[in-house]
């Protein structure tokens, strides 16, 4: 019997201890290692009020919640639900806890006021837009991040006068009008260079008549010309639907979802806008996966801001002798196309193209400048003064700089180079201006991928002079480019730059 009551006090024991130990390590915070928690959310906007923001937490691990909504709102909920009392762009960030442990996580909420956004459409009763005329209003590329890869866009240089000349006209009642002003331009993959189609136009501006309007495959298109639709405007995805057999925006081939011959029923794009002193500026965007089409037309409140259509390819006179100027600076910053962001410098038409105002590839809170590199044999991007045309007597300065960002996503093992060259021209006097030029030149020495870097020369020290001596011993210099990725060669590159300054 004492071996048997020892045998069951033993299995007692034995069992408590077990249980005890399974109790331990279930037990949070028992003595073993958590999981660490990991933070995650989703939102979405209310869909009967623009302000109102619903948040869904994905978050793992966790048992507390402190959420901060950008604006000094906070909650402790776990799926919270919040009110803005103004539109604007807001950083929620959300921090998951579980005892000592946590992990944040944040997100960019903007609230749109759709009221706002219809008005900054549609002016309040009815607004008219045109293709901007200045710099490059269109391009296709693969991707926002390379917009003019594949074609380095269209400018207001007389190639195209047709589609400058052309107006669409957003109204309050949610009205469309497109005016084609009487002429249509033969676009490409549209009324010609079809695939099995071969009643090709030739690439021009023509008469907008009915009897004109039939694609490289023979279908009657006249559709896309002038005429009223309807358009609806969802502020909170900035997408833009046009209704109406037709109805078109940008170029009539881009539909909703990819790239059509025939006109379409409706149409949506993304649209944004923003607002500069006297215009405003429109972005429309077709994003068709591997395929990036934006668009910008512009708004004037001023007219007297809005450039003229060149209905031709303009040539400047050789020969000429500008009137001389001798400024204590040149500066273009590229941030933006407006005149505030430069001092008597600005872009012309030339073989390399610039997107003003684009993201900074280094995540900077300023916007720089895009320099696409084209197919052209030669790739300077070109400059002149501006509002007039000046020689530029260079005595009250003594430097030129530039900010530069090479990404390491262009292909630099052939013939493109990370050389930087910024240079002066009399491109007024005679038409082979290289061959009185001067050139300031970085080999690459010094420059990193993917960092910016600022590049400074010495006026009186130029690398290069074809005919010998410095800025400062001549007046007739009228022109200065900036050439990244070397000359004399068709590869294409992205690069950013901000701030060419002479002074």
């Amino acid at each position: 019997m004492k071996i048997l009551n020892y045998f069951v006090f033993s299995m007692a024991i034995l069992s408590l201890a077990m249980l005890t130990s399974c109790g331990d390590d279930d037990e949070p915070g028992g003595g073993t290692t958590t999981d660490a928690p990991i933070a995650s959310f989703q939102f979405a906007v209310d869909d009967l009020d623009f302000a109102t923001v619903n948040f869904s937490n994905f978050s793992q691990n966790a048992d507390t919640y402190a959420w901060e909504f950008g604006d000094g709102g906070t909650s402790s909920d776990e799926n919270p639900t919040y009110t803005y009392a103004a539109g604007g762009d807001y950083t929620v960030s959300l921090t998951a806890s579980s005892g000592d442990q946590s992990a944040s996580t944040s997100k960019t909420v903007t609230i749109t006021d759709p009221n706002e956004a219809a008005a900054l459409l549609t002016g309040g009763s009815s607004k008219t837009w045109k293709l901007f005329r200045e710099g490059v209003c269109m391009s296709v590329g693969p991707n926002a991040d390379d917009p003019a890869g594949f074609w380095p866009g269209l400018s207001n240089d007389g190639s195209r006068p047709c589609l400058y000349g052309q107006e669409i006209t957003f109204g309050a009642d949610g009205s469309y009008t497109f005016n084609d002003n009487g002429m249509f331009w033969a676009e490409y993959g549209l009324f010609n260079n079809v695939a099995g189609c071969d009643q090709n136009t030739d690439e021009q501006c023509f008469e907008a008549t009915a009897a004109n309007m039939v694609n490289a495959c023979g279908d009657n298109v006249s559709a896309w010309l002038s005429g009223t639709h309807a358009f609806a405007y969802e502020a909170s995805t900035s997408t833009l639907t046009l209704t109406g057999e037709g109805a078109w925006i940008g170029i009539p081939k881009l539909g909703t979802t990819g790239e059509v011959i025939t006109p379409q029923s409706s149409v949506s794009a993304r649209v944004t806008i923003e607002e500069f002193t006297g215009y405003d500026v429109m972005l429309v965007e077709f994003d068709y996966g591997g395929v990036y089409w934006p668009i910008r037309y512009a708004s004037y409140s001023d007219a007297s801001l809005e450039p003229e259509i060149q209905t031709e390819n303009v040539v400047e006179p050789f020969g000429e002798d500008l009137a001389d100027i001798a400024p204590t600076q040149l500066f273009r910053g590229f941030a933006s196309a407006d005149a505030s962001d430069f001092m008597l410098l600005d872009t012309i038409f030339s073989g390399s193209t610039i997107d003003y105002g684009v993201a900074d590839p280094a995540g900077g809170a300023d916007n720089v400048g895009q320099f696409n590199r084209t197919a052209a044999q030669y790739q300077e991007l070109q400059f002149q003064t501006s509002p007039e045309k000046n020689d530029i007597d260079f005595s009250n300065m003594t430097t030129v700089s530039l900010d530069v960002y090479l990404p390491s996503t262009n292909d630099y093992s052939g013939a493109l180079t990370t050389n930087i060259i910024v240079g002066l021209g009399d491109r007024s006097a005679t038409e082979q201006w290289w061959t009185d030029n001067m050139e300031y030149i970085n080999d690459g020495t010094g420059i990193a991928l993917d960092t910016w870097t600022t590049l400074t020369w010495n006026l009186d020290s130029p690398d290069y002079a074809a005919n010998g001596g410095t800025p400062f011993d001549r007046t007739d210099f009228d022109m200065i480019y900036i050439q990244i990725g070397s000359g004399n060669h068709t590869e294409v590159g992205t690069f950013y730059v901000r701030n060419l300054d002479f002074q």
